[in-house]
């Protein structure tokens, strides 16, 4: 330590501690980073299952979260260690890829680096851990293909669809609702998807919450909902086979783009200048009615004046619709958005059976529902809710229901939930592994406890014996060789997970073995960290 001043006179104290700090390498830096992905799995091995706990999260401008979904733990967690970020960007992967499963794939993680971490204290060398992990994960992911189970549905029989969504709702807050909840996005998923091609656009569905009401009300509307209404109180709060011009053009007199100055001096200039201005709406209003609209919907707002004209005329009209939500529109009921009033044709018009405007409660919040279009691809999920945390957290677990019942129309496998899943590939490796003579034999054998830690979490998470529930069930699936045998953390009374319709995608569950593999493969070869005072 030293004691320094300025150019102005000011002391401050120079700290000579740059000799003392060590660049962390080889198997220092290792159990560094194992450590740091582990600290990370901890968080969110307690939301796991059913039972699994919900996390609050604090915004630095003190917005509050409350959720279970790992993703979003981790997307709003401020970490700072790069091999922590490393997990974020893992359960980022599996949220854009499945949808599902984001909890999942980062305390498989935690667990296949806890083993990882024994085996290098035993002295085998990291890429021989890495190679028999490789292996493993092959194996598992074989195994999960021979235990997989084809699920047959179609739009007459979604029973098997709801159920696997059903399974996915479990876990979160909504879970009260489940049954509801997952009939609803089941159906909206089949409302946009091409089953011929096995192809779903989510892009066509919307969700959309507003505060009040109950969770039971959140209904889904086949069309489009607008938080608007219609602008002059006296219009008609319902058209049913409404022609809909969609305009992005404002309704006003053209400005010039020029700086100008009008003089009016006298009643009849101004007179004139009324009357002019007067004869540009009825023009726009005049074409709007000559082309046979009976709903203009515009981008841009009017005046007054227009309103009144509009009115007049007994053509109804929405404006300030956002630039999405005119789009929404113009899809969903075939209509062409036009930027200029010459352009509007009748070909250009969209059509939807019903117009409705909706009031809510004692509030004077009002919506839009367009529905019954003309192309009924486009749906809407209209969510209530007590508060808005509840609102958001529910469009978070409707959108890992979406995404489940998009992944089974594309591969219609699925595996059986609970941890029984895991617990049979954890079998079937373990038996493999006396197929390897070399090093790599150990690894293969740690895979298989690693994915022991996802039952043992959903035992522990359910207020049950961790070690003795699990030891319990794996004996069950030996003896009779099923391997549909898991953890029952809803205390149903049987640990058959077929009986409890508790299923998962197969490709969702593969898709977690292999991503928590590559992540903890890149972390075990990483021997040295570099900062950037290092050099």
């Amino acid at each position: 330590m030293a004691l320094a001043f300025d150019e102005y006179g000011r002391p401050f104290i120079i700290l000579k501690e740059q000799e003392q700090k060590t660049r962390l390498s080889g198997l220092e830096a290792q159990k560094a980073n194992i450590s740091a992905g582990r600290a990370v799995s901890r968080i969110l091995r307690t939301s796991l299952g059913p039972k699994g706990m919900d996390k609050m999260l604090q915004s630095p401008d003190g917005n509050v979260t409350i959720t279970n979904d790992g993703a979003t733990i981790l997307e709003q967690m401020d970490v700072d260690n790069q091999i922590a970020k490393l997990m974020v960007e893992l359960s980022r992967s599996q949220d854009y890829e499945i949808g599902d499963g984001t909890t999942g794939v980062v305390v498989m993680a935690g667990a296949l680096l806890e083993q990882a971490e024994r085996l290098l204290e035993r002295g085998i060398h990291p890429i021989r851990i890495a190679e028999g992990y490789e292996m493993a994960s092959r194996i598992a992911v074989e195994h999960l293909e021979c235990i997989a189970q084809k699920f047959d549905f179609g739009p007459t029989n979604i029973e098997p669809l709801v159920q696997t969504c059903m399974t996915t709702l479990s876990s979160k807050i909504v879970n009260r609702c489940k049954r509801a909840l997952a009939e609803i996005s089941v159906k909206a998923v089949l409302s946009v998807a091409d089953l011929e091609r096995k192809d779903v656009n989510l892009d066509l569905i919307k969700v959309e919450g507003k505060v009040g009401g109950k969770l039971e009300d959140t209904e889904l509307i086949y069309g489009i909902t607008v938080d608007k209404d219609m602008s002059h109180p006296q219009m008609p709060k319902q058209i049913e086979d409404a022609k809909i011009a969609i305009l992005t053009c404002p309704f006003e007199p053209p400005k010039p783009k020029t700086k100008h100055k009008v003089d009016i001096d006298t009643v009849e200039k101004f007179q004139t200048l009324r009357q002019q201005e007067q004869k540009y709406f009825d023009d726009m209003v005049q074409k709007c009615k000559e082309v046979g609209a009976t709903l203009v919907i515009c981008q841009w707002g009017f005046d007054d004046e227009a309103n009144h004209l509009l009115m007049h005329q007994n053509l109804p009209a929405v404006r300030w619709v956002g630039g999405v939500e005119v789009e929404l529109i113009a899809i969903a009921t075939g209509g062409r958005i036009v930027p200029r009033f010459q352009e509007l044709t009748p070909e250009k018009l969209g059509r939807a059976g019903l117009v409705r405007e909706r009031s809510f409660g004692t509030t004077k919040d009002k919506m839009l529902y367009i529905e019954h279009c003309a192309n009924s691809r486009a749906v809407t999920i209209f969510i209530r809710g007590g508060n808005k945390m509840m609102i958001e957290e529910t469009k978070r677990s409707i959108h890992d229901a979406l995404c489940v019942a998009r992944n089974l129309i594309r591969n219609n496998f699925i595996v059986y939930g609970g941890g029984a899943a895991e617990i049979s590939c954890s079998i079937a490796v373990e038996a493999a592994a006396d197929k390897y003579p070399g090093v790599e034999q150990y690894a293969i054998r740690a895979f298989a406890d690693a994915l022991d830690a996802v039952p043992m979490a959903l035992a522990e998470n359910s207020g049950l014996q961790p070690i003795e529930t699990l030891s319990a069930v794996k004996s069950q699936q030996i003896k009779e060789n099923n391997p549909h045998f898991g953890i029952d953390c809803n205390d149903v009374g049987t640990n058959d997970m077929c009986e409890q319709n508790v299923f998962e995608t197969l490709i969702g569950k593969q898709q977690q073995i292999l991503l928590a593999t590559q992540v903890v493969k890149m972390i075990l070869k990483i021997d040295d960290v570099i900062s950037p005072s290092d050099y």
